[in-house]
């Protein structure tokens, strides 16, 4: 979630949902898929700044200071918080043990930046089945999915973003590379032990990828 503080002191929330993006121009946007524009100056300069979203899921409020507070303490700690430890993850995680653990994952209350194909990852790389009861974890393998959020993360980010077909695009408009490191979602050979067929499944209504020889 993104946070605006306007110049009256209102708040523009926005959410990207699975495709959207900010394009940041000298001149107006005219890339297709653009729903709304912003235009201001920045050091003397004129500056365009335009919301983009092929799938159209993301999502606009404007709020004054107070709502826009209460809207955003609905949201957990965000993954690349330093407020995000491990204590945290486990506390949260344990919150609700007779969930299944990609549903607890997605919940954007208990960890803010999650996502479909993040989940999916996290649990392949802590080689944990996406299926289990969050109850049914041991210790390890809770330190293991923590672990994994970080290599999962940091491969998107460093990578500028994870783009798939028609999907996210940086502030000038450039896709990332980070589906070079997906180990499992959309693949079809796991690219950890890279022998075995990735099986495709759905959780709370989601495509969900995992491999049955590395998870468990």
């Amino acid at each position: 979630m993104l946070d605006f503080i306007l110049s009256d002191g209102r708040h523009l929330l926005s959410h990207l949902g699975m495709s959207g993006g900010y394009r940041i121009s000298e001149t107006k946007v005219t890339e297709k898929h653009t729903h709304i524009q912003f235009k201001g100056t920045h050091e003397g300069q004129e500056v365009f700044i335009a919301y983009v979203d092929p799938r159209r899921f993301g999502h606009m409020y404007l709020y004054n200071q107070e709502d826009a507070q209460k809207k955003l303490n609905e949201l957990g700690i965000d993954l690349k918080s330093p407020d995000f430890t491990y204590d945290y993850f486990k506390k949260s995680l344990l919150k609700y043990p007779h969930r299944l653990l990609k549903v607890t994952l997605m919940d954007q209350s208990l960890f803010a930046g999650t996502g479909n194909y993040i989940c999916s990852e996290i649990c392949a790389r802590g080689f944990v089945l996406p299926g289990r009861l969050v109850s049914s974890l041991k210790e390890r393998e809770i330190k293991k999915l923590y672990t994994a959020i970080f290599t999962v993360i940091d491969g998107a980010t460093e990578t500028g973003g994870t783009t798939f077909a028609g999907g996210y695009a940086d502030t000038t408009g450039s896709k990332g590379g980070g589906v070079q490191h997906l180990v499992v979602f959309y693949q079809k050979i796991c690219q950890q032990c890279n022998k075995t067929e990735v099986v495709k499944t759905t959780l709370a209504q989601r495509g969900t990828y995992h491999c049955p020889k590395c998870q468990k």
